[in-house]
């Protein structure tokens, strides 16, 4: 009788090779078949061994290609066949990324699921733009949200709670639905003037950045039409975007003249 396989549910981080970690990279080496979404940049699928077989299963957004619940099969059936697969995923699997539903329905099955962990957008895209998530005096913690729901359902966020001018939000899957989330940001008290840093394709080549603020990003991601899903950084340590570049007197400049203008307080 044939041994069923294992399926790793592996973190293919923002898109640079090189941000991948040591067990991904050796899981994808490894792997007698990979099932990879569309995030995953053609970077990594390079690193799969030849002859491993490769599945694709992207979602775009209004067209899901490949269903849910087809996913969920497909891995089974990969295991049962006895095979070493991973389950391949951009940034990491248990950020918006399906990865406990998927684990769950495999575990169902009696087919052993582990999970090695990924750089998430929101770090890739800090990490490559010089932007941080926090900063003193400027934001003393993050949320990460996402910006659609399932079938057309209604955005049900709490933004009473992610309009707080000290947090720094970003929203994942967001480019649909940015022109609402503004409003309704807006709405609870968000500045309108609240700098915000939309990325694309975040730490590979195709990297695409939109400087604007609250009131006209969903304006401006529209007539940049980047390639790919958008990250959005919402929050006054946009505005240090490119203050990395000219050292730490120009951040800490912007950081005094970025108080008074967002009606931030500074914090001792």
């Amino acid at each position: 009788m044939r041994k069923t396989g294992q399926v790793h549910l592996v973190g293919a981080g923002p898109g640079d090779p090189e941000l991948l970690t040591l067990r991904a990279l050796r899981l994808i080496e490894g792997a007698d078949a990979i099932v990879h979404d569309r995030l995953v940049s053609r970077e990594i699928l390079a690193l799969a061994p030849e002859g491993a077989r490769m599945v694709a299963v992207g979602k775009a957004p209004g067209c899901h290609s490949v269903p849910q619940q087809r996913i969920n099969e497909i891995l089974c059936e990969l295991a049962f066949e006895g095979l070493d697969v991973v389950r391949l995923k951009g940034g990491d699997p248990f950020i918006f990324g399906r990865g406990s539903e998927e684990a769950a329905h495999l575990r169902g099955r009696g087919i052993a699921v582990d999970v090695c962990p990924g750089i998430t957008a929101a770090q890739g895209a800090a990490a490559s733009t010089g932007v941080p998530l926090t900063h003193r005096g400027l934001a003393s913690g993050v949320r990460y949200v996402t910006g659609h729901r399932m079938a057309g359902r209604p955005l049900d966020l709490d933004w009473e709670s992610l309009a707080d001018p000290d947090t720094t939000l970003v929203v994942y899957m967001g480019r649909a639905n940015m022109a609402e989330i503004a409003l309704r940001l807006i709405a609870r008290g968000r500045a309108p003037h609240t700098p915000v840093l939309a990325v694309a394709a975040a730490t590979t080549p195709r990297e695409t950045r939109i400087i604007s603020d609250l009131a006209h990003v969903a304006a401006a991601v529209q007539r940049a039409a980047p390639e790919g899903p958008v990250l959005f950084i919402i929050g006054a340590v946009a505005g240090l975007h490119g203050a990395s570049q000219d050292g730490a007197g120009a951040v800490e400049e912007l950081l005094t003249d970025a108080v008074p203008r967002l009606g931030v307080a500074a914090h001792a």
